[in-house]
C-alpha cells in the first residue's frame, strides 16, 4: 500500500459553510466532480439562490445574519445533521478560522483547506510575518507585539513613522485596516479598525505597518498538498482598490517580469513547504517603484479573484482543493504550469461611488447578464440585496489574447448588463477600465484616490440622458396616450416633466409634434426623437440622424435605463413634494442613511456639536459609516443603542439648533 493511499480521506457530500456567488461557485465544480452539496442560512438568506442550488440546507440564522455563518458550533451540528463528512469555507466569514478547521478535525469533518497549524502559522498576520522575516524575505516594516493598550499602539506607531497602517490580524477583505496619516488622528482610527475586525472576525486584534506610498499589490497563487509538494500559479496584480478592498484584479500583472514571477515564486513556494502547508493559499506582496517587493500576509484560503488565475492556466482551482482536500498528490510540477493570454476581474458592488462608495441595500429590480462571459453572481430579477454582508454582488471576467482584448471584452460585457433597481458601481468599473491611466498599465493603489474627480465626473451628454429620460417617462406613463408610430392630427400641448438623475431636479419640457416625433427641451437645448418601436422594456429610437435602442424598467416613481453601456436611474419629481430640509439633517435630527447596525455613539445628550462633527458611526456590509451633525447645537435626544440594528431613515441622533 502506498504512502498516499494511506494519507487519502475521502468524502462524499460537501457541507459549503459560505453564502451567495462563492457558495454557488463551489457547489459547480462538487457536482461536476460528483459531490452531494449542502448549504447552511441565515434568516435573511432563505431563499437566496445558494440554498436553492443545493441538495440540501440547514438554517443557522437568527436575528444578526451575518453572526449566523460565525457559529461554529451551529456549522458543525448542520454537518452532522445533513450527513456531509466534508466542510468548503469559501472566502470570508469562518475560512482563516483556525477554531473553525481545529472544530472540523475534532468533528471528524474533512476541512477543505490548510491545518489548524497552517492557518494559526499563516493565517495571523503577525505571526506569518514572523515567520517570512526568519526566513529571509523582506517584509513591511511594523509591530505586531502582544501589548495592544491604546498607549502602546500609539508609541509604536510614532516609532514607525506617520502614514501607518493599522490592519485586522484576523481575516481580509479590507476590514479592519486603516491609514492614518498623523498622531491626532490614529485614537479614533484604531477604535474604528478594532469595532470592524470585530464584527468581521471575531478578533479586534490589529498590527501596525509602515505605509509604503504608491505601490502595485502583488499576490502569488501557490497550492501544496500532504505530501511535501508545492507551485505557484503566477501572480495577480490587485492594485485597484477603494477602502483598501480590491475592484478590479488582473492575470498577468503588467509590471511583473518573468524574472520577478519566478523571484517571487520561489520565494512563496519555499514559505509554504516549510510549513508543510496544503490546499490553496495566496501570498500578497506590495511592489515598489524600484521594483523590491515587501512581503505584507497569507490568505489562507481562495481568493475572490481566482477566476483571473483560471483563465489564464486553464486550471479549476475549486476542484484542486477538494482533490488535495480527499488526499490525492498535487499531481502538478511548476513545468506543468503554462500561462496564456490575459484575463481581468471586476467586482460589481451594490453602493453608490459617487458617495463615497456607500453600500446599497433593496431590491434588485431587473437582473440580466450577457452571454459569452465569464458572471459569478447569485442574483435574479426581484433578489433582495441585504444589508448584512459584503457591498460585493456579482464578479465579470473577461479573458483575451492579450490585456487590451480582455480590457475591451470586459467593458462591452458590463455595457450589457442589466442591474436595476439598486445603485451599482457598473458605471464606475467602466470608467476605470477605460481611463488613460489604466489603459496603460500604470494603475497603483493610489489609482482612485489620484484620479477620483475624472472617474466620477458628470458625462458630457448628461442633457441627452435627462431628455431620453424624459421621453421614456411620457411614453411610458400609464394615463398618457397609448404611442403609436406615425403622424398626429394635431401637437400636443408641452408637458413639464421634473426629474432627478442623481445630481438634484431639473425641468425638461416635452411635446409630441404633428409629424410624430418628440422634442424635448432641457437647459436650452433641444433633442428630437422618432420612436421606431416601444415595447414593455425596450426602445428603438431615431435622433440626431442615429438609430439606437435602450433597455429600460418602469417601477413606481423610479424608471432605469441601460443605454450605450451606461445605466442611469432617474427619479420622476413631475407629482412629487418639494424636499425638506430633514432630508439633509437640516431639522436637527440625524437618520439612518442605510439599514445596519449601530456600533458608536460618539455624542451624549447635552452636548454641544459642531455642524459636520460625527455623531454616530453605523455598521453595514462590514464596513463602518460615520454620520454627522446637520445642524448646530444641543443634543436632545439619543434614540438608539449601541448594538441596535436600525433601518434607513430611522432617526438616531436628535439636535436642538443653537
Amino acid at each position: 500500500m502506498s504512502v498516499e493511499t494511506v494519507k487519502r480521506t475521502p468524502f462524499f457530500k460537501i457541507l459549503i459553510a459560505n453564502r451567495g456567488e462563492i457558495a454557488l461557485r463551489i457547489m459547480r465544480t462538487a457536482r461536476r466532480l460528483g459531490y452531494g452539496v449542502v448549504a447552511v442560512y441565515s434568516d435573511a438568506d432563505r431563499d437566496a439562490l445558494h440554498v436553492r442550488g443545493a441538495d440540501q440546507a440547514v438554517r443557522i440564522g437568527e436575528a444578526l445574519p451575518a453572526q449566523s455563518y460565525l457559529r461554529i458550533d451551529a456549522i458543525i451540528a448542520a454537518a452532522k445533521a445533513s450527513g456531509a463528512t466534508a466542510v468548503h469555507p469559501g472566502y470570508g466569514f469562518l475560512a482563516e478560522n483556525e477554531d473553525f478547521a481545529q472544530a472540523c478535525r475534532d468533528a471528524g469533518l474533512v476541512f477543505i483547506g490548510p491545518s489548524p497549524e497552517a492557518i494559526r502559522a499563516m493565517g495571523n498576520k503577525a505571526g506569518a510575518k514572523t515567520i517570512m522575516q526568519k526566513a529571509g524575505v523582506p517584509v513591511v516594516p511594523g509591530y505586531q507585539g502582544a501589548d495592544q493598550g491604546d498607549a502602546a499602539m500609539l508609541a509604536e506607531a510614532k516609532k514607525i513613522g506617520f502614514p501607518v497602517m493599522i490592519k485586522a490580524v484576523a481575516g481580509g477583505g479590507g476590514r479592519g485596516m486603516r491609514l492614518v496619516s498623523d498622531a491626532a488622528a490614529f485614537p479614533d482610527a484604531l477604535r474604528s479598525a478594532r469595532s470592524e475586525a470585530q464584527g468581521a472576525f471575531g478578533d479586534p486584534t490589529v498590527i501596525l505597518e509602515r505605509a509604503i506610498v504608491d505601490p502595485r499589490h502583488i499576490e502569488i497563487q501557490v497550492f501544496g498538498d500532504r505530501y511535501g509538494n508545492a507551485i505557484h500559479l503566477g501572480e495577480r496584480d490587485c492594485s485597484v482598490q477603494r477602502r483598501h478592498q480590491k475592484l478590479i484584479e488582473e492575470a498577468p500583472s503588467p509590471k511583473v517580469t518573468p524574472e520577478l514571477r519566478a523571484r517571487m515564486g520561489a520565494v512563496a513556494v519555499a514559505a509554504v513547504k516549510s510549513i508543510g502547508y496544503e490546499g490553496a493559499g495566496t501570498l500578497e506582496f506590495l511592489l515598489d517603484e524600484g521594483g523590491e517587493f515587501y512581503f505584507m500576509e497569507m490568505n489562507t484560503r481562495l481568493q475572490v479573484e481566482h477566476p483571473v488565475s483560471e483563465a489564464i492556466t486553464g486550471l479549476d482551482l475549486v476542484e484542486l482543493q477538494l482533490r488535495i482536500a480527499a488526499g490525492e498528490s498535487l499531481g502538478l510540477k511548476q513545468e506543468d504550469v503554462k500561462f496564456s493570454g490575459h484575463a481581468i476581474e471586476v467586482r460589481l458592488c451594490s453602493e453608490d461611488a459617487a458617495h463615497d462608495f456607500m453600500p446599497q441595500s433593496g431590491r434588485m429590480a431587473l437582473w440580466q447578464v450577457p452571454n459569452g462571459i465569464r458572471v459569478e453572481h447569485a442574483l435574479r430579477s426581484g433578489s433582495e440585496i441585504p444589508p448584512y454582508y459584503d457591498s460585493m454582488i456579482a464578479k465579470v471576467i473577461a479573458h483575451g489574447a492579450d490585456r487590451n482584448e480582455a480590457r475591451g471584452r470586459l467593458i462591452c460585457a458590463l455595457e450589457q448588463t442589466a442591474a436595476f433597481g439598486v445603485t451599482t458601481n457598473q458605471g464606475f468599473l467602466i470608467s476605470c477600465l477605460r481611463h488613460p491611466s489604466f489603459a496603460r498599465s500604470e494603475a497603483t493603489t493610489s489609482f482612485i484616490g489620484k484620479h477620483r474627480d475624472e472617474l466620477l465626473a458628470v458625462r458630457e451628454d448628461d442633457k441627452a440622458e435627462a431628455a431620453l429620460a424624459a421621453l421614456l417617462l411620457y411614453v411610458s406613463n400609464s394615463h398618457a396616450p397609448v404611442w403609436r408610430s406615425g403622424r398626429s392630427l394635431a401637437a400636443m400641448f408641452p408637458l413639464t416633466m421634473r426629474i432627478d438623475l442623481g445630481h438634484g431636479a431639473r425641468e425638461i419640457d416635452i411635446v409630441r409634434e404633428r409629424d410624430g416625433d418628440y422634442v424635448a427641451a432641457v437647459d436650452g437645448a433641444e433633442f428630437r426623437f422618432g420612436i421606431d418601436e416601444l415595447s414593455r422594456d425596450n426602445i428603438r429610437f431615431r435622433t440626431d440622424g442615429l438609430m439606437a435602442s435602450a433597455k429600460f424598467l418602469r417601477d413606481g416613481d423610479r424608471l432605469y435605463i441601460l443605454h450605450r453601456g451606461v445605466t442611469i436611474a432617474v427619479r420622476d419629481l413631475t407629482l412629487a413634494a418639494p424636499v425638506s430640509a430633514a432630508a439633509s439633517g437640516g431639522d436637527g435630527k440625524v437618520r439612518a442613511a442605510m439599514n445596519g447596525r449601530v456600533v458608536a455613539l460618539l455624542v451624549k445628550p447635552g452636548e454641544q456639536v459642531a455642524a459636520g462633527q460625527p455623531v454616530m458611526t453605523l455598521e453595514a456590509m462590514k464596513m463602518e459609516h460615520v454620520h454627522t451633525a446637520g445642524v448646530a447645537g444641543t443634543v436632545s435626544a439619543i434614540d438608539v443603542a449601541e448594538g441596535e440594528q436600525v433601518t434607513t431613515g430611522r432617526i438616531v441622533v436628535e439636535i436642538a439648533a443653537a
